[in-house]
């Protein structure tokens, strides 16, 4: 693939391997994926952790995109999960290649210019996109 290329998936299925694999009942739709290396994608979905997830929130996915989805992303090796809000007028950014014992997450308000940590010359403003 050539370099800064990537694909990004809108409402597929994502099988996380060591956690969820195609076999099990149990897989994931993220509202976006990006999925940096090519091999991970079938004609099933994406095969392994994307690279950088994104979940907008809604009243019935709240408590699986704050709680179950932030660690099943983050052990399942998902470099970048943000959390987008539309009711608190927020990102929370969830940055995999930190060191854990300084892992927290980063909230922008949806004005900001948020950089995102997988690709060093993007950032992204939510509010231009709303």
């Amino acid at each position: 693939m050539k370099k800064g290329w990537f694909y990004a998936i809108i409402e597929r299925t994502v099988y996380l391997k060591g956690l969820l694999d195609a076999d099990d009942k149990n897989w994931v739709e993220p509202d976006i994926s990006v999925i940096c290396d090519p091999d991970k994608l079938t004609d099933r979905g994406c095969s392994g952790a994307p690279d950088f997830i994104v979940e907008v929130v809604s009243p019935g996915s709240r408590r699986m995109d704050y709680a179950h989805k932030v660690s099943l992303y983050l052990e399942s090796g998902v470099r970048e999960y943000w959390i987008v809000d539309p009711l608190k007028k927020c990102t929370t950014v969830y940055l995999n290649e930190q060191d854990p014992s300084e892992f927290a997450p980063i909230i922008f308000p949806f004005e900001s210019n948020i950089k995102v940590g997988i690709y060093a010359d993007l950032s992204i403003n939510i509010s231009q996109l709303l």
